[in-house]
């Protein structure tokens, strides 16, 4: 009988408890912390009705064939770059995301971290802490800015995007967006500026806010030649996918001058290696970047009352697919094969 849930990278500690409470006595939860997916037993892998994953694992063809009842795949968050959608098209699996759950989140901390930058908190705190004496001097942080000079341009009008640039607009800075999927008079509705072209906006922008999924099409979207276009005292922020960032080129435009900040929340590999580029040079004792570079652990989600929602909201779109076969967040709807699904809803039965 398939009647498990398997979540095999939870992010929290403790029993699956918020979980088990939706499912009721119809399915049982089985969760793990340990994202070794050769743990976990032949028959938890053959009752699975549907996974509810994290980003720590990568969900592809050979994942989804240890699974022959799963009828859906639901990716606990916004990104679903980690799970292969044609895939689980063909096997009839369809695979959903949580496209609500930590929008707020996610935009205060994208700002958090502006505001890091652009009021010199960070080195502020650092020059203290080596020097409560010396280093109690307002004019050393020649980073500080009053925010209505700075243009803030997001790149990606989301959900997110847009609840990040009316941040940026109520704290009074000037807000550009680009982003080609957009339908014309996106820009009206929320009252900031539209740009069309991607070198048009980082050209303009003293901030440079990233909302974009993770595709073919965004992979290294902020590379050497984008550096090259932004200004040279231009802060980037990345709270939304490591990968639309390189961070060699990153590395190289900070110590080259050609950036005044980043603050990441999101990285290429989580956790970096500390053999990496970027963080040698960040790490080093004679740093040129120490304060030009701010990190956060793909943190920008979190909140204890973000996590609770997130657990609840992949558990009810789990149940609601496994009920009625359809979700208004299935992500890959064009590529479902309508007989395999068929099929899958039949063995479960």
């Amino acid at each position: 009988m398939s009647n498990i849930v398997l979540q095999p990278d939870v992010q929290f500690d403790g029993a699956a408890d918020l979980e088990q409470a939706i499912y009721g006595s119809r399915y049982r939860v089985h969760a793990s912390q340990s994202k070794n997916l050769a743990s976990i037993s032949q028959d938890v892998w053959k009752s699975a009705a549907a996974m509810v994953c994290y980003h720590e694992i990568e969900v592809n063809e050979a994942v989804l064939d240890k699974m022959p009842n799963c009828r859906v795949v639901v990716r606990a968050g916004v990104g679903f770059d980690n799970i292969d959608l044609a895939a689980a098209g063909r096997r009839g699996i369809a695979v959903c995301n949580t496209p609500d759950y930590g929008t707020m989140d996610v935009a205060d901390h994208a700002i958090a971290m502006t505001m890091a930058f652009l009021r010199g908190i960070v080195q502020y705190n650092a020059a203290i802490l080596h020097d409560p004496v010396g280093g109690w001097r307002f004019q050393d942080v020649a980073a500080i800015r009053r925010l209505s000079t700075q243009v803030f341009g997001v790149i990606g009008l989301g959900r997110i995007g847009t609840a990040t640039a009316l941040r940026a607009k109520a704290l009074g800075m000037r807000v550009i967006f680009y982003d080609p999927f957009k339908p014309t008079g996106s820009e009206l509705a929320v009252g900031i500026g539209r740009v069309n072209s991607l070198a048009e906006l980082l050209k303009q922008a003293d901030v440079v806010s990233l909302h974009t999924p993770l595709t073919e099409q965004t992979r290294h979207l902020i590379s050497a030649a984008e550096f090259a276009e932004m200004k040279n005292d231009a802060v980037l922020i990345n709270t939304a996918r490591g990968g639309v960032v390189d961070l060699l080129a990153l590395a190289e435009a900070l110590v080259g001058g050609k950036l005044g900040g980043a603050g990441l929340d999101v990285l290429e590999q989580e956790p970096l290696s500390p053999e990496h580029a970027l963080m040698k040079l960040w790490r080093a004792s004679d740093s040129t970047i120490r304060h030009k570079l701010i990190l956060s652990p793909h943190a920008a989600f979190y909140s204890p009352s973000s996590l609770v929602d997130l657990r609840e909201k992949s558990a009810r779109t789990a149940l609601e697919y496994l009920d009625t076969s359809a979700s208004r967040d299935c992500v890959n709807a064009d590529l479902l094969d309508a007989t395999a699904a068929m099929h899958r809803r039949e063995n479960a039965a």
